[in-house]
């Protein structure tokens, strides 16, 4: 299900705000080029007003997605709560400046669906990292491994300097 919901349905509500919910299936983000490896129906709960030819919607996004931990690589269920706003201006004439915070409509129907999606995206940490103590990272890959480079021995002496060392020693007797 998406949130769409006819402008006219806004309107009718007057100076009352119009309510609306429903889940909406993103799961198009796990195709897209980006960490998040699933993520389940997103709740969306919210209000949208309408002022003049404007309409404001306030919504709350609430769902779960699981990243890769930037250690491990392991799967790390990350939970969301979202709090947006989004303005939208409905005259034919207006049309949307760069970065311009108000989206142009068109039609009668208001599909909320690519603005859920955008915020969700904005949503995603940097990184994430697992808690449980027990995963290990890998140790070796396509190409590649872990390697422990060991100090070299300190009881080797470079050769010029021997004779310093027998100073050293007469000192310490």
């Amino acid at each position: 299900m998406t949130v769409k919901f006819p402008i006219q349905k806004v309107k009718q509500a007057g100076d009352n705000p119009y309510h609306f919910e429903g889940d909406v299936d993103l799961s198009s983000l796990e195709d897209a080029k980006n960490d998040i490896r699933e993520i389940s129906p997103v709740s969306v709960t919210g209000q949208a007003e309408m002022k003049g030819e404007n309409i404001s919607v306030s919504m709350t996004i609430e769902g779960d997605m699981i990243l890769p931990c930037a250690r491990t690589l392991v799967d790390v269920p990350f939970v969301f709560n979202i709090q947006a706003t989004e303005y939208f201006n409905l005259s034919p004439y207006y049309e949307e400046e760069d970065e311009s915070e108000v989206h142009p409509l068109h039609g009668e129907l208001l599909d909320l669906t690519p603005y859920i999606k955008e915020n969700v995206l904005l949503e995603v940490p940097y990184r994430v990292f697992s808690d449980d103590p027990d995963v290990v990272p890998p140790q070796e890959g396509e190409g590649w491994e872990v390697v422990d480079e060991k100090p070299e021995s300190e009881s080797k002496i470079d050769p010029r300097l021997a004779k310093l060392e027998s100073l050293l020693d007469e000192k310490e007797k």
